[in-house]
């Protein structure tokens, strides 16, 4: 299989759009294709981030950029954390134990990097390098509680780094004059991590970047998506004239 889905690989603009956790699918070559957990469990946001890639794909196709999703689970291995990150392969996510992860070794981690995390990653690097002004959307989703947590009420958060923020911050700016959104700045998570995508070929590369998360529960069909992605590509644009102004 592919680690790696491009749609308009050819299209023009300096836009590129990720999405790193489109998939919630085990290739048979890791487990058997069998993470052993019920079907459920790897429908949840522990597998993959719901709505996204439809939202990456609406989104791409509005900018004229091209889009890659990954087309297996972060569940085997997460393409959006360092290849020495400690939780590059999950035992436990959200309360939820991942048996085929749990006595995992070095070998099989070296396995799973060769076979996905490594081409996912070499394919995202030929695409940022087609423009010497590439910029980098990396659109996720989140759940909209954690197990014994407590609601999460931002609509929208984007996420970024202190090492080059300029584009992400005008963005939360641009965001928070629309009336009806909470936006959440480095919500509900903290930024980046050393080694994960936007580190690897944004920061590192000096090109313009943000990652977006969209609250799940608001991207659950294709007219939400769609609509996410109609709204937001004329923000992109504007905050990105803007800056280039």
């Amino acid at each position: 299989m592919s680690a790696f889905e491009i749609v308009g690989a050819d299209r023009p603009s300096r836009w590129l759009v990720t999405c790193d956790h489109a998939s919630n699918r085990v290739p048979v070559q890791v487990a058997g294709g069998d993470l052993g957990l019920p079907a459920a469990e790897m429908g949840r946001h522990i597998a993959y981030d719901l709505g996204a890639a439809g939202v990456a794909r609406a989104l791409a196709a509005r900018l004229d950029g091209p889009c890659i999703l990954s087309t297996f689970s972060r569940l085997v291995i997460d393409p959006n954390r360092g290849e020495l990150d400690p939780t590059l392969v999950m035992r436990l996510y959200d309360g939820t134990i991942i048996p085929a992860n749990r006595h995992v070794d070095a070998a099989e981690v070296a396995h799973r990097l060769d076979l996905l995390h490594r081409p996912y990653h070499a394919a995202l690097a030929r695409l940022a390098a087609r423009r010497a002004d590439t910029v980098i959307v990396a659109i996720h989703s989140f759940t909209p509680r954690l197990q014994g947590r407590g609601p999460r009420p931002w609509h929208i958060g984007i996420l970024h780094s202190p090492r080059d923020d300029r584009f992400s911050l005008a963005l939360i700016d641009r965001l928070r004059a629309e009336p009806d959104l909470c936006v959440g700045d480095n919500q509900p998570y903290l930024g980046h991590l050393p080694g994960d995508s936007i580190d690897r070929h944004a920061l590192q590369r000096g090109r313009l970047n943000t990652l977006i998360e969209l609250r799940h529960d608001l991207i659950r069909t294709e007219d939400e998506q769609i609509a996410w992605a109609d709204r937001l590509a004329p923000i992109l644009t504007e905050v990105l004239d803007t800056l280039a102004g």
